[in-house]
């Protein structure tokens, strides 16, 4: 059987406001294509052709990958609370610190450069429609990728996104953090690993909003900065693997 097919694009660094605007504009595509999907079947139902929609008219819907940094900026999820911002609007303008509130899950959280930003815009339909799954095989992707620096990533309970020594307590750090949206099972944000990121940034937060946690980087947790562009293609070989895909 062929393997699904995802469009990857490393759209470099790119402000947040374009990267989103870019993301909303591929979902708002795919959504198309499923709906006049559903036209054409809901037609042939109603003249009573029992023909099925020729080749699964589903399938012309686009899978996408889309890598980039973002100059800095925090944004706070759907469900996120301004107390977890612990700076005001002033402070972040004198630092040139973006600020958006976004329409994805989760809290608030911190982009900057090379911190590799992920955003799988892709039709679960064709895959599982199951988002709590969706979210774990997002997590397997990191974790198999910071388990080739020997870094030892794991789940914590309760909380999305990749961490480290999850387990003991004042030890518990976050490499990855998580946050998407699903519209008709197409996705969009996704996944930001820490790798030679600079950490001070999340100092101005409370990431993801969860208290007494503290954020790790690839740099941090080796010692020294590791190739970006080498990190970037670990990624995407991982996330072929896990999600069992071809990316062209």
């Amino acid at each position: 059987m062929e393997k699904q097919q995802i469009i990857f694009e490393d759209l470099g660094v790119i402000n947040y406001k374009a990267a989103w605007e870019y993301q909303e504009e591929l979902v708002k595509n795919n959504l198309e294509i499923k709906s006049e999907a559903r036209k054409a079947m809901i037609s042939q139902s109603a003249i009573g052709d029992e023909q099925p929609v020729p080749h699964n008219q589903q399938s012309s819907t686009i899978n996408h990958l889309l890598f980039c940094e973002h100059p800095s900026v925090y944004t706070l999820g759907k469900s996120g609370h301004m107390e977890n911002v612990l700076m005001s609007e002033d402070e972040m303008e004198k630092m040139e610190i973006e600020f958006f509130r976004t329409n994805r899950g989760g809290d608030i959280t911190f982009h900057g450069l090379q911190q590799i930003v992920g955003y799988p815009i892709i039709d679960l339909e064709k895959f599982y429609t199951d988002i709590g799954k969706y979210m774990r095989s997002l997590e397997e992707v990191i974790i198999l990728t910071i388990g080739e620096y020997g870094i030892k990533g794991d789940r914590s309970k309760g909380e999305t996104g990749v961490w480290i020594d999850p387990g003991i307590s004042g030890s518990e750090r976050k490499i990855c953090a998580m946050g998407i949206r699903c519209s008709r099972w197409i996705t969009m944000h996704g996944f930001a690993l820490n790798v030679n990121t600079d950490l001070s940034y999340f100092n101005n937060i409370i990431p993801c909003g969860i208290v007494n946690k503290q954020v790790t980087s690839i740099e941090k947790e080796l010692g020294h900065k590791v190739d970006f562009e080498d990190a970037k293609e670990k990624v995407k070989r991982n996330f072929e693997k896990v999600f069992d895909v071809k990316i062209v």
